[in-house]
């Protein structure tokens, strides 16, 4: 279900000091208030994955120090006292590794101050190192560290301050929110918690054996399901039925069930096994609600193509993909129905990983590494860079060896060229600004060998 994704885990147990992140409350959800998840021009595209977990509702910053932070709910001991659940998530590349003896090592600490007006009402520190065998782990860009600290707080509001340091580099970042924390008392729903593994809990004033899914994430192809855990509390028989229900864009439901808590010592629980396959890519708000008492909670759920491809749809991840491999296997992918696509897409991940050994498709991270490239280098009028001649190129062979400038050095001047070689496919491409305004186009011979350089890479004829 969760196969190649390996991550550090760090559990600091119930203390004195308070920590909390990431979602702003766990707040009761009517169908009218249900949240309405990002739009798809939010989340499409190949910017910072950060601003889409952010519209998730989830504390994140693209930098200097990369992460995303969530907080679950879950009653503690008494009616008054709330367990908060505190979840990060960092990718290794995020800080700073050297070498220490057979090993690489890294530290970060993590501070967090919650108060209620100008007064201090949990301060918590932590220092933790991460160790890992090669040099090629220390740059992976996955979600490959998760921090977590289970705390027991008093329900009310609070401000949360936030800072994630790089004790290597020294180079941190900060965050804020604002938190309502809620009372957890018979009748009432703990918050939904997506997460990677569980033990369902059997008494309030236990700690609760789980690894949390920060980003609330699955990966198309790769995860059938997403396991969300979920408590209920208060007296009842041997089962506590939660009608659920999954809402994608505007607000629609793209999927529905009804789920039993199983009656564990005092309270209710359980995970709701979630079909990635109905759900589909992009984010969407998945929302749990009592039968017998209407209270309700949700969470977001975010389908990706990989950790650092947020794509809203399969077809526009299809669209992207039209220089990676021959348009006859892009079109078989288009065609497949909606129910086989997760088999599908995970057979051409197989397939085309030039190193199944990693976590990570290094084609597909090249490849996109080079859309961005592109985007950066060769935007036209009306134009994104990755969909003009010179990023085509680029995008499909990759940096060229030399580059030759032909003409004046006017930019405005018409006829310029530029000559790309690429020693590897024997190959001069020739593109001309024919406008003077930015606007390189190859000529009619450099089309046919581009065409016939991108023929041998996908190792087909003509």
């Amino acid at each position: 279900m969760l196969s190649r994704r390996l991550w550090q885990v760090v559990l600091v147990a119930v203390g004195a000091g308070a920590a909390l992140s990431g979602c702003a409350s766990r707040p009761r959800v009517d169908e009218a208030e249900a949240p309405t998840p990002p739009r798809q021009e939010d989340v499409g595209g190949l910017g910072d994955a950060t601003r889409v977990y952010q519209r998730m509702g989830l504390l994140a910053s693209a930098g200097p120090v990369p992460f995303v932070g969530s907080v679950g709910y879950l009653a503690g001991a008494t009616p008054d006292t709330t367990l908060a659940l505190v979840t990060l998530s960092l990718a290794n590349r995020a800080i700073t590794f050297a070498r220490v003896g057979e090993v690489y090592e890294a530290t970060y600490q993590v501070q967090l101050d919650v108060r209620q007006g100008s007064a201090v009402v949990r301060h918590t520190e932590a220092r933790e190192t991460v160790r890992v065998a090669s040099f090629k782990e220390t740059a992976r860009g996955d979600e490959s560290i998760i921090f977590q600290q289970v705390i027991d707080v008093p329900p009310g509001q609070y401000t949360l301050a936030y800072a994630v340091r790089d004790a290597g580099a020294g180079r941190s970042a900060t965050q804020e929110a604002s938190l309502v924390v809620p009372r957890l008392a018979a009748g009432a729903l703990s918050s939904a918690i997506a997460v990677l593994e569980v033990t369902p809990r059997a008494s309030t004033d236990s700690i609760p054996q789980i690894v949390a899914n920060p980003r609330s994430t699955a990966s198309f192809g790769r995860d059938t399901l997403v396991p969300v855990y979920l408590e209920g509390y208060g007296a009842g028989t041997q089962s506590l039925p939660v009608d659920v229900n999954v809402r994608g864009d505007g607000g629609s439901a793209v999927w529905s069930d009804t789920f039993s808590l199983a009656r564990r010592g005092s309270l209710f629980s359980g995970v709701i096994n979630v079909p990635v396959s109905k759900i589909g890519v992009g984010v969407t708000t998945l929302v749990a609600r009592r039968r017998d008492s209407s209270d309700s909670t949700r969470v977001p759920v975010f389908v990706t193509f990989g950790d650092e491809l947020p794509v809203a749809t399969f077809d526009e991840m299809l669209n992207y993909l039209r220089y990676y491999t021959a348009a006859g296997r892009i079109e078989a992918l288009r065609r497949t129905p909606a129910a086989e696509r997760p088999a599908a897409w995970s057979a051409f991940l197989r397939e085309t990983d030039p190193n199944p050994a990693t976590s990570q498709h290094e084609g597909l991270r090249d490849y996109f590494t080079r859309i961005r490239v592109a985007n950066q280098r060769f935007r036209e009028e009306g134009m994104p860079g990755w969909t003009t001649e010179r990023g085509m190129v680029l995008i499909s062979l990759g940096e060229p060896d030399q580059v030759y400038e032909q003409g004046g050095a006017d930019l405005n001047q018409r006829g310029r060229a530029q000559v790309w070689e690429y020693r590897t496919y024997r190959v001069q491409l020739v593109f001309i600004d024919q406008s003077g305004f930015g606007r390189w186009r190859m000529t009619v011979g450099s089309q046919a060998d581009f065409r016939s350089a991108v023929a041998r890479l996908q190792g087909q004829s003509q």
